[in-house]
């Protein structure tokens, strides 16, 4: 279902150009250097997000690994075994770390010798604010809210311009009772598409579902749109036809106050819920867009961009 639509046209800047002007391929497929051009635009992106911040949240800025125990116990394993990247090392005696070099120097395999960590890498910016809500106590009756960043990565090598592997994502994380997270989200949908108008981009907004794993996440994923838990800002990047989801509004329900206990004070467990802007897709949405030279992109955008 589509909600909120501005004018959808093509792109103006291919995939190839855009790849080739603000990227420097690193020979892996969905992981690129990025140019002072492009960084530019994304640390002017963060800085608009920023103003548009309520004044009540907590601001958090987290690493790009987690704890495997955390991505355990909040479900992501079951739901998408298949994004989940793990942090491994040479582990053992000098000996047996020494024998895994010399079978790599003599071209033979060396990491089976490689022994998982405590450390995943974070799949979504949000995963570790929710313990660390439950550990602070019952949730006000106001609720709480967070600005929280990270790099993030997902195994999904690509060549596609709007999907890699390593990206950068920021969320602003509401926690409280079903009304207020509802609220929240409603919000910043209306907000959002603000933002997205005077960023001059086209879009649309729509129902979605995550891409949960194997046939069981098909009717998971048919569930979740059919309760409307998930809408995305979709924005012509490769196409029209194939729009790319640069921002997501998502309500979780009771699934991690649940998890990690999270309750108000009369004993509820605490609903959730999230807005989440794609800091990579937006910039290559806007390059798309404008075409990759800054100076000749419309006024009123550099203005709001402040560039």
């Amino acid at each position: 279902m589509t909600i909120a639509q501005k004018t959808f046209g093509q792109p103006k800047a291919s995939p190839e150009v855009l790849l080739d002007t603000l990227f420097r391929p690193m020979g892996v497929d969905g992981v690129y250097g990025r140019t002072g051009r492009y960084e530019g635009v994304v640390e002017a992106l963060a800085a608009l997000i920023s103003r548009h911040r309520e004044p009540q949240a907590e601001i958090l800025r987290f690493p790009p690994v987690v704890s495997r125990a955390l991505i355990e116990k909040s479900g992501y394993l079951k739901s998408f075994p298949h994004l989940l990247g793990c942090v491994c090392s040479l582990s053992g005696s000098e000996r047996e770390i020494g024998a895994a070099v010399d079978r790599f120097a003599a071209g033979q395999e060396w990491t089976d010798a490689l022994s998982t960590g405590d450390l995943v890498l974070a799949p979504a910016a949000c995963y570790p604010i929710y313990p660390m809500a439950a550990a602070a106590g019952p949730v006000p009756a106001d609720g709480l809210m967070f600005d929280v960043a990270s790099d993030c990565f997902r195994r999904e090598p690509s060549r596609d311009i709007d999907r890699f592997q390593s990206f950068r994502m920021r969320e602003y994380v509401f926690i409280g009772a079903p009304a207020q997270v509802q609220a929240f989200r409603e919000r910043w949908m209306t907000r959002a598409t603000g933002i997205a108008d005077a960023l001059g981009l086209s879009y649309r907004v729509e129902t979605a579902s995550d891409p949960f794993f194997g046939r069981g996440g098909v009717l998971v994923g048919k569930a979740q749109v059919q309760q409307e838990l998930k809408f995305e800002l979709v924005v012509p990047v490769r196409s029209a036809e194939q729009p790319t989801a640069c921002m997501s509004f998502n309500y979780h329900r009771d699934h991690f106050g649940l998890t990690w206990n999270m309750r108000n004070s009369a004993g509820e467990p605490a609903h959730t819920g999230c807005v989440a802007f794609g800091m990579d897709r937006l910039a290559v949405a806007l390059f798309a867009t404008h075409g990759v030279e800054v100076a000749q992109w419309p006024a009123s955008v550099r203005a709001v961009l402040q560039l």
